[in-house]
């Protein structure tokens, strides 16, 4: 199998890319732009924006299954940047497997598609698309999902995965923004409520399932799946087990949920007003986040793909542990 990977060069990405390699795939990578780890790899590499039809065409062709990862992530910006990323984006994947013949395409989503505000405890994916969205990386997310499942074809099988936080060594993005934070943070509410992640591994591995199930079930085409570890843990023990890794002190303070809301609120009303472009400190969308309890069914994921997370949240802290020691030795 000949496979074609958006963002091969990013954290996920990287990592599947990796797993592909491993599991005899033929790999090629298609990012913004090169990086030697992939050269080192030995692995095709395109370059290139998902928002040129053109460049997309180019790097789907010859392949026998798109991974498409690639996304405008974080909880700031202008729509119209997520917007040509997230949503045209996607559909120039779609239409670049109808235009080359390529059957196979497993779509990287969100849990937020399904956030409404409220908290969600072992929902499963026959909830609903949220009609309120908090930021535009969620609703660009959502009508990306819904244009990848509902715009069936018969010549091209699709699946959609959502895995939630996704969390490991080499995260350049979630551990480093909690890091940079850890001194300032304050827990919304009590801390108490559930939550699950996604170790990175295992979030790599459940594509690999994806790929495996749709190529031999093809009527598992245009359905989602969650993803995580499995296992819910308090927001205070993920939060603060993975500081402890790190060698950082415990989060201890706390601010009323009410409060934290607010303050997301006053603080995205104060940027805009000001034509200030930078993320606020906070937003209501993760101040919402961190307020309520968000962990998933994943039976779904486990019955119909295979898939079976193997990374614990004390086994990825050890395994975090280890690599900040070796960085920082």
């Amino acid at each position: 199998m000949y496979a074609l990977v958006t963002g091969g060069g990013g954290f996920l990405g990287f990592e599947l890319v990796k797993q592909l390699l491993t599991a005899g795939y033929r790999v090629r990578s298609f990012s913004r732009q090169r990086y030697a780890a992939l050269v080192r790899l030995g692995v095709e590499s395109m370059c290139g924006d998902l928002g040129n039809a053109k460049s997309v065409r180019q790097a789907v062709q010859g392949v026998d299954i798109v991974f498409h990862i690639a996304a405008r992530a974080g909880v700031w910006g202008k729509r119209q940047l997520y917007y040509d990323t997230n949503v045209h984006g996607t559909a120039h994947i779609v239409q670049a497997c109808l235009h080359h013949g390529v059957k196979y395409l497993v779509y990287t989503g969100s849990p937020s598609v399904t956030f409404s505000g409220q908290a969600q405890e072992g929902v499963n994916e026959d909830t609903p698309y949220t009609q309120k969205f908090f930021c535009a990386y969620q609703e660009t997310k959502t009508i990306a999902e819904q244009y990848v499942l509902q715009d069936r074809r018969p010549e091209l099988h699709t699946l959609a995965l959502r895995p939630h936080l996704i969390w490991g060594v080499g995260d350049p993005h979630f551990l480093p923004r909690l890091l940079a934070r850890a001194n300032r943070l304050r827990f919304i509410g009590d801390g108490t409520n559930l939550i699950d992640t996604t170790y990175l591994s295992d979030a790599a591995a459940a594509h690999l399932c994806a790929a495996q199930a749709l190529r031999h079930q093809h009527h598992l085409s245009g359905r989602s799946y969650f993803i995580s570890s499995g296992e819910p843990r308090r927001v205070a023990v993920f939060l603060n087990a993975l500081l402890a890794a790190c060698g950082r002190q415990a989060i201890t303070r706390k601010i009323p949920r009410r409060l934290g809301l607010c303050l997301g609120t006053l603080c995205e009303t104060v940027f805009r007003w000001l034509g200030n472009e930078n993320e606020p400190p906070l937003t209501y969308f993760v101040a919402a986040q961190l307020a309520t309890a968000h962990w998933y069914d994943i039976s779904r994921a486990r019955q119909e793909l295979g898939y079976q997370p193997r990374v614990s949240l004390a086994q990825g802290c050890a395994l975090v542990q280890a690599a900040h020691a070796k960085y920082n030795r």
